[in-house]
């Protein structure tokens, strides 16, 4: 040190607030992440690490630990979670524990038949020439994944020349796809949304209400996708009941028939279990369940329960039985831990489901995609009480069964795009919107994105031509030089 220099030391005291995460929240938080099949699997190593945890056995398909003995309706809806809901549990759907279903457990999808092994199944079924067999399989393989056909029979005659020199007419087309919408699920090969209910309507049965659905659909389409139903009941003359009886018909149609098969076209084939079993009756009302076939019901094991109530005894104990008493200790809390996490991921998962489906019923009502709200893993965590990073971690890697197809949860959140008047709309809705416009459009005159911006205006979209170029890009549509025929 230099002359002449002090060196001196001050101790100085602050007040820090800092969080600490428990082992016990980790293992909450990592359990909650994982699907079903996963969840299982850790299970299984834990019961291999930990000799203190077991299943019962015999009741592997059970879908309650014994954490949950006596986890009624009375005592959830003392649960500060379920109390989060507030005045809107009316408007919840039924929760309907899943009690080992056999008809629920392992539910895989992808490991029978896919999409389009289900509609080449049905291609034997019908007499077909050499071309038009091979015209046909070209069509299935070009569906969308809900079942649609999007692509034009001038298209299509295109492709099928330039790739495999078959050289046909768009009217030898037509016919061809005409025999497609034939197969099953009704409204498979539909060019349009339109087309996929009137296809459906076609297959019921003669009656009043029939012969309505189809004036519905075909008069007063656009008021029918915008839910304008007063305006339509007061154009058809409809009573009450019968407009009423009308609606139930036509929730039970499909918009997407290509999503209630097991595997859609374009995805190579995995097996998909949900985790979320959600049934949506012909009135409206809504049920849910966790799937949770093949998670064993998991307990303390009587060797270490017994050992434990021994140690609480008193008394004497040697060296060897002190210690044999501390490992097993060790071993039943971190057992019951586990159950506990169990429960708790069991709880934050009903919780978090709960709100998805209030928050997006009119989805679950009508499989229409253009129901959907704008719905952000805020409102989700603001609705239940809980973190943004848990209800993150519910909807991660996580898929739901519906009436119209499995989805992964992901699918249900959606952004939203506020009016210069105030109102938020969906993006999905404009994204369906804009592409329905497109494919609607003159190709020898393609529109330009501000005449699109008009024609959404007019559909009560009113966004800025630059947010229709956005959402055209994102869609991989071309500008409309690109898109001239």
């Amino acid at each position: 040190m230099a002359q002449g220099q002090v060196q001196t030391q001050t101790a100085e005291q602050a007040l820090k607030q800092q969080q600490t995460v428990t082992q016990q929240q980790l293992l909450q938080a990592h359990l909650t992440e994982l699907p079903l099949n996963q969840l299982i699997e850790r299970i299984e190593v834990e019961m291999d690490d930990n000799p203190a945890l077991e299943a019962l056995p015999g009741d592997d398909d059970a879908s309650e630990t014994d954490a949950d003995k006596g986890d009624t309706e009375d005592d959830e809806t003392e649960d500060p979670l379920y109390s989060a809901f507030g005045d809107d549990d009316d408007e919840l759907p039924i929760y309907v524990p899943n009690n080992g279903s056999a008809d629920r457990e392992e539910i895989v999808y992808g490991a029978n038949k896919s999409f389009y092994d289900s509609l080449k199944e049905q291609i034997g079924e019908i007499e077909l020439s050499a071309q038009e067999r091979d015209i046909m399989e070209y069509i299935i393989g070009s569906l969308d994944d809900d079942g649609l056909l999007r692509k034009g029979a001038d298209a299509i005659a295109d492709e099928l020349a330039i790739y495999n020199n078959i050289y046909v007419e768009a009217r030898d087309i037509e016919c061809v796809i005409g025999m497609l919408q034939q197969f099953d699920p009704a409204g498979i090969g539909a060019r349009s949304l339109q087309e996929c209910l009137l296809l459906q309507i076609d297959r019921k049965e003669p009656s009043v209400v029939k012969d309505r659905m189809r004036q519905v659909v075909e008069t007063f389409f656009d008021d029918f996708t915008h839910k304008r139903w007063d305006l339509v009941k007061r154009q058809m003359t409809l009573s009450d009941e019968e407009a009423h009886e009308m609606w139930a018909e036509m929730k039970k149609l499909n918009p997407k028939p290509g999503s209630a098969m097991s595997e859609t076209i374009g995805k190579s084939l995995h097996h998909i279990t949900p985790d979320f079993i959600i049934d949506t009756g012909d009135g409206g009302e809504i049920s849910f369940a966790l799937n949770e076939g093949g998670l064993p019901q998991l307990h303390i094991s009587e060797t270490f329960a017994d050992m434990m109530r021994q140690g609480q005894k008193g008394g004497p104990v040697s060296r060897q039985m002190k210690e044999a008493l501390i490992y097993s200790k060790k071993k039943v809390e971190d057992a019951q831990n586990f159950i506990e996490a169990i429960k708790t991921r069991r709880r934050t998962l009903t919780h978090t489901m709960r709100a998805i489906i209030s928050w997006q019923r009119p989805f679950f009502e009508d499989g229409d995609e253009a129901s959907l709200r704008p719905m952000r893993l805020r409102d989700i965590a603001e609705k239940t009480r809980l973190d943004i990073s848990t209800v993150s971690r519910v909807s991660n890697s996580k898929y739901a069964e519906t009436r119209w197809g499995i989805f992964p949860l992901k699918f249900f959140f959606t952004e939203g795009y506020t009016t210069e008047s105030g109102e938020e709309l969906s993006t999905r809705q404009i994204k369906i919107a804009l592409k329905e416009i497109v494919e609607a459009e003159d190709k020898s005159a393609p529109l330009s994105d501000e005449a699109l911006a008009t024609l959404l205006a007019e559909k009560g979209y009113p966004i800025a031509r630059r947010t229709v170029a956005k959402y055209r890009e994102q869609q991989g549509i071309p500008t409309a030089r690109m898109r001239k025929n």
